[in-house]
C-alpha cells in the first residue's frame, strides 16, 4: 500500500510536468505564429498603398493574443475576458470588411452580439469585483 502511494504520486508529478511542457509548447507556437502573421501584415502594409482601418483591428487581434499568452505565462491562468475582447473586435472587423455588403439584419445581429459580449465582460468583471476568488496565496495565508 505504502509502495502504490508512492507509484501513483510519481506517475501524478511526471503526468503533470509532461501536461506544463505541453502547454509551454502550445504556447510557443502560438506566439511564433501570431509573429509570423503579424510580421506577414507589417510587409503587406508596407508594400501596399497605405493602411487600412482593417490592417490596424487586425493587428490589435494580434496584440490581443500575445496579451492573452503573456497572462497565461505570467499567472498561470487565462482570464476569460480576453477572449470576448478578440471576439468584440473581430466582429466589429468583419462588419468593416463586409461594409459594402452588409444588410441590415447583418448589421442588426453583429452589433447584438457586440452588446450581448460586451455585457458579458460587465457581468465577468462585477462578479470578480463583488466575489473575488481565493488564490493560491490567500489559501496558504490562511492556513499559516
Amino acid at each position: 500500500m505504502k509502495y502504490e502511494s508512492a507509484l501513483q504520486k510519481a506517475i501524478k508529478g511526471r503526468l503533470e510536468r509532461a501536461m506544463e511542457l505541453a502547454e509551454l509548447l502550445g504556447l510557443g507556437i502560438i506566439g511564433i505564429g501570431t509573429v509570423a502573421a503579424m510580421v506577414h501584415l507589417i510587409w503587406r502594409m508596407v508594400n501596399s498603398d497605405g493602411v487600412t482601418l482593417t490592417d490596424l483591428l487586425l493587428m490589435f487581434l494580434y496584440l490581443e493574443v500575445f496579451a492573452m499568452v503573456g497572462q497565461y505565462l505570467k499567472a498561470g491562468q487565462l482570464p476569460v475576458r480576453f477572449p470576448l475582447y478578440i471576439a468584440m473586435v473581430s466582429i466589429a472587423r468583419d462588419l468593416i470588411l463586409r461594409s459594402g455588403s452588409n444588410t441590415e439584419l447583418h448589421l442588426l445581429a453583429s452589433a447584438g452580439a457586440i452588446v450581448l459580449i460586451a455585457l458579458g465582460v460587465l457581468l465577468i468583471r462585477y462578479g470578480q469585483a463583488r466575489y473575488p476568488s481565493i488564490t493560491a496565496e490567500a489559501k496558504s495565508e490562511e492556513a499559516g
